[in-house]
């Protein structure tokens, strides 16, 4: 079977898309392709991540399931504590569950949206 479309884009809603992708760009050392006041797109992971503003933006509320998650990014890592650190002083915020923090670890992004850094990624 042939394939009719190809991934080109990974969305990240907020209200604020230029802080959003800030975060982003220095997390995955991503360049900025376009940008605008209400959507910013980042190229350099394999695959474009954008983010884009959203009038009455309510983020996820993970592990709550008032909001709940639309889509979350997993990050391989080699070194867990490292990557957690680095991306504190990023922006982002550690959750408070953390089914399996020996692996892998929960992080929100400035707009609330949860990721995960793990070493359970093999190399492709």
């Amino acid at each position: 079977m042939t394939a009719i479309a190809r991934l080109g884009a990974v969305s990240l809603d907020g209200d604020d898309p230029t802080s959003l992708a800030e975060f982003w760009r220095d997390l995955l050392e991503l360049e900025v392709m376009f940008a605008s006041e209400d959507f910013v797109a980042l190229k350099g992971a394999g695959v474009l991540i954008t983010t884009q503003r959203v009038a009455n933006y309510r983020p996820p509320d993970w592990p709550e399931t008032t909001v709940p998650k639309q889509i979350h990014l997993e990050l391989a890592v080699t070194d867990l504590g490292a990557a957690e650190k680095r991306a504190v002083e990023l922006g982002a915020v550690k959750a408070q569950t953390q089914p399996n923090p020996d692996v892998w670890r929960v992080l929100h992004d400035p707009a609330g949206h949860p990721f995960c850094i793990t070493t359970m990624i093999p190399e492709v």
